[in-house]
């Protein structure tokens, strides 16, 4: 998720000291692969994070998965800059938008069952009540809403809700607070006509997947996708806001890398499906791998995921960008690829799929904003990575 303003507010909370802690406190769940030198060029993977990392980054996690080598994972920087902890590829963070396209497979998934339709209006699903006010919302279908050509306001872009949110950055926020923002704002076009990325898309197929599944949608998620694919680091934030362990995150607020610690900043999406998962970079890679290995949905699910449609202004930070159901597809270099990335206060996370090459590459900073995000996420980052790790 990637919001739209500069928390100038964050100041209000930067006169405390960061608290010290053993590297115990960061303890990982479960170990994984780490910095496999029999990989080829690992001198040249290696030599990116770090240079990455001396940039100004606090640190770095990143994932890639190819078959002839398996999951390889590096790590490199601080999970906790006050402590000195280092970085581990089996430390948790948070990965913002990526649940996006989660939400989207347990759609799918469920519509395999016979549960719902994606052409089927949201309206026979959610009630007059839950809907009124958010325009658009009677007309829009469950494929609209996965696809963000619902036209329905982003609540996010509600001056009101940053005000609000900014006012009170540890508050934690429930669905219907922030579909509150949306409602009474026009529309950004006709049901079907444009795609325009928006949140709240994404909160109201999570009280869909609840309305069909009678349980909480992260629930889902955990029964038909975390637990069956073995990823062990992911839960949501709904069960633990701020896991203990969840490494520290950060914001360059002036763009001078002088970065500010705001690890329990991210309340507003801890109970909807537009953001709030909590992962790192390996489990991340087995999800995006699996999924387009044909592992998670039947061959008619992923042609309906993978149908893109082309917005009508750019979107992508360069890239030429088509959506489709809860993932995105970019025109590189390397041809094409599948991506979402996924935005929290101080974290940020990517997830991409190079169909040509069977590669999956997946990264986290737990650090964001100003000169950050032009060292982890701006087409010129992402294009060193894809030279350095897509062969």
């Amino acid at each position: 998720m990637k919001i739209q303003y500069l928390p100038i507010l964050i100041l209000l909370f930067t006169c405390e000291k960061d608290s010290i802690y053993e590297e115990s406190h960061y303890a990982c769940i479960a170990q994984i692969v780490e910095n496999n030198v029999h990989i080829p060029d690992y001198d040249s993977h290696e030599s990116l994070l770090q240079n990455i990392v001396k940039s100004g980054v606090p640190g770095l996690m990143l994932s890639i998965h190819n078959d002839e080598y398996g999951y390889t994972s590096y790590a490199e920087g601080f999970a906790d800059l006050a402590s000195k902890i280092k970085m581990r590829a089996c430390h948790i963070t948070r990965v913002g938008s990526t649940v996006k396209t989660f939400t989207a497979v347990s759609i799918l998934l469920l519509q395999e069952e016979g549960k719902l339709g994606l052409d089927e209006k949201i309206s026979r699903y959610l009630s007059n009540e839950q809907l009124e006010g958010l325009n658009n919302a009677h007309e829009a279908t469950i494929r609209q809403l996965l696809q963000h050509s619902s036209g329905i306001y982003n609540y996010i872009q509600n001056l009101k809700f940053q005000t609000a949110s900014l006012n009170d950055l540890l508050r934690t926020w429930k669905p219907e607070e922030l579909l509150s923002y949306a409602r009474g704002k026009d529309a950004y076009f006709n049901v079907g006509t444009d795609v325009k990325y928006s949140n709240t898309n994404y909160i109201l197929l999570g009280m869909i997947i609840e309305k069909v599944t009678n349980k909480p949608f992260y629930e889902f998620f955990e029964d038909r996708i975390f637990e069956p694919l073995g990823m062990e680091f992911t839960q949501f934030a709904a069960l633990n806001n701020v896991p203990s362990n969840i490494i520290q995150g950060y914001i360059d607020l002036y763009s001078n890398l002088n970065l500010i610690n705001t690890t329990y900043y991210s309340g507003w999406d801890y109970f909807t499906a537009d953001g709030g998962l909590i992962s790192n970079t390996y489990d991340l890679n087995i999800f995006m791998t699996k999924l387009f290995h044909g592992e998670i949905l039947n061959e008619n699910s992923m042609t309906e995921l993978t149908n893109w449609m082309e917005p009508s202004e750019p979107y992508g930070d360069g890239f030429l960008t088509f959506y489709g159901l809860g993932i995105f597809k970019i025109e590189t270099t390397f041809g094409p690829a599948y991506i979402h990335s996924g935005d929290a206060i101080g974290y940020f996370a990517s997830m991409v799929y190079f169909p040509n090459q069977d590669v999956t590459i997946t990264w986290a900073s737990n650090g964001n904003y100003g000169k950050l995000d032009d060292l982890i996420q701006s087409k010129e980052a992402m294009d060193t990575i894809f030279k350095t790790f897509v062969q």
